[in-house]
């Protein structure tokens, strides 16, 4: 059996994101879905997996929650379940920032679809920026990326104080594994004053499903939170660094 991984996100708002809990985990039991689900009160987050069918009932289950119609998902395949068990997990944020008053529903900046990515890796005059951690860029990433060195995403915001006059008068072009991260980076960015910055759409993975590898300006492969450990260009399972 192939089984389909469905990595998701919505920024949306949850008055009550506890009360969502149980009817996800109920349905994601029902149809033996295993992975991680996180709410809070800025939307939802995570990545699961099981049969396309089983897949396709959370998704439309997620979907019907408020403001999630346009919920964003990139599915790929496994050939063995990459999770051990289903997790739906109240968190403060659906990806720790810890910068008060983003709203990236709003406030995020414009994408960049993945086939037209490849212009603003070569264009000089544009600052490419890893927002992933150190241990993540460690698999792989885009051609002449700035790596900031980053345990968390959390210190990602310290990091650009510390070296945003770098960047003055250039374009800022963010990317990170699946879209994310970027939504809440971009948005921050903007807080502080940057205007022009842009962010890949649906991230690496939109990146390495739609560029084909001959023309990709992507080096190695892109970690996964999942027993996958790493997927390369076609989202092909690609394992622990070599």
């Amino acid at each position: 059996m192939t089984f389909t991984v469905a990595a998701l996100y919505r920024f949306a708002s949850f008055a009550d994101p506890a009360m969502l809990r149980q009817p996800l985990l109920d349905i994601c039991a029902g149809h033996g879905i295993k992975g991680t689900l996180l709410l809070a009160c800025e939307g939802v987050n995570g990545t699961i997996a099981g049969s396309e069918t089983g897949i396709a009932a959370v998704i439309d289950h997620i979907r019907a929650l408020p403001d999630c119609a346009a919920l964003d998902v990139k599915y790929s395949t496994a050939a063995e379940m990459p999770f051990q068990r289903m997790k739906v997990r109240l968190k403060k944020e659906i990806v720790t920032m810890k910068v008060p008053g983003l709203d990236p529903a709003r406030e995020a900046a414009p994408y960049v679809d993945p086939t037209d990515w490849n212009a603003l890796v070569d264009d000089p005059d544009t600052v490419l920026i890893d927002t992933r951690n150190a241990f993540e860029v460690g698999y792989g990433s885009f051609a002449g990326a700035i790596d900031p060195g980053t345990k968390s995403f959390g210190d990602f915001p310290d990091w650009w104080r510390a070296n945003a006059g770098r960047f003055a008068g250039k374009r800022v072009a963010m990317f990170c594994t699946g879209g994310i991260r970027c939504e809440k980076s971009t948005a921050f960015l903007r807080h502080e004053g940057v205007e022009d910055v842009v962010h890949l759409k649906g991230g690496i993975l939109a990146y390495l499903e739609q560029v084909p590898e001959a023309d990709s300006r992507w080096h190695g492969n892109c970690f996964v939170f999942d027993e996958r450990v790493s997927v390369g260009h076609g989202l092909v399972e690609a394992g622990e660094k070599a």
